[in-house]
């Protein structure tokens, strides 16, 4: 069974995974957020509601209901809510890996990361008892050794996958092209699930050790 979301009622995260941190945000007239830009995500922003200029890279663009625009990382964004009324939009950023946002100073100077802004309130609401920083650093190592020996397996794959690849496509052989393609497929998949687990590891571990502090 899947959860159905609303955007008149669901103001929130709604998937927080390495993969994509999705949400409905709603803006009041004239509010803008600061600018700022992602060191590996990438954004899209759908308006649903209301008007919102938005501005990527120095670029500025007015978009209203079912309009779509979209930063790539790295790229330096803000968005402004215009008009009378508040606006609605979804927007997702994928990967979601800490730190999520990255700040800059006036003078173009990157501030020191700062981890878990993006998912503070979702922490704050947890019940259950929280992992020790001992704990969530003993995951990690983990999830960090499994990427380490899925990626070896995966290299010397590649490297004989690659070969066999080749050899078949010189000789038009499509059936052992297409062997040769799912031999290589079947070492990457573990490297990038282990890769995923270990952005899961990380981003508890950092947004954890980063509400120390707060």
């Amino acid at each position: 069974m899947f959860r159905v979301f609303d955007s008149r009622t669901d103001i929130q995260n709604l998937i927080i995974r390495p993969d994509i941190r999705a949400r409905f945000l709603r803006m009041e007239p004239g509010e803008a957020n600061v600018v700022h830009s992602h060191d590996l995500g990438e954004e899209i922003f759908l308006v649903l509601e209301g008007q919102a200029e938005f501005e990527i890279e120095g670029h500025r663009e007015i978009l209203g209901p079912g309009q779509l625009c979209f930063a790539a990382r790295d790229e330096l964004h803000l968005v402004r809510c215009l008009g009378d009324q508040p606006m609605t939009m979804y927007l997702s950023v994928t990967p979601h890996i800490e730190p999520t946002h990255t700040w800059w100073r006036d003078d173009g100077a990157k501030l020191s990361p700062r981890y878990g802004g993006s998912t503070r309130a979702e922490r704050s609401a947890r019940t259950d008892d929280s992992p020790s920083i001992t704990d969530l650093a003993e995951l990690h190592l983990a999830a960090v050794a499994a990427v380490e020996e899925s990626l070896s397996r995966a290299v010397s794959a590649q490297q004989d996958g690659a070969k066999a690849l080749l050899l078949a496509v010189g000789g038009d052989d499509a059936e052992a092209t297409k062997r040769a393609v799912d031999q290589m497929w079947e070492a990457l998949y573990p490297a990038f699930s282990a890769v995923r687990d270990m952005a899961g590891s990380w981003n508890e571990l950092a947004a954890h050790a980063a509400s120390e502090d707060e």
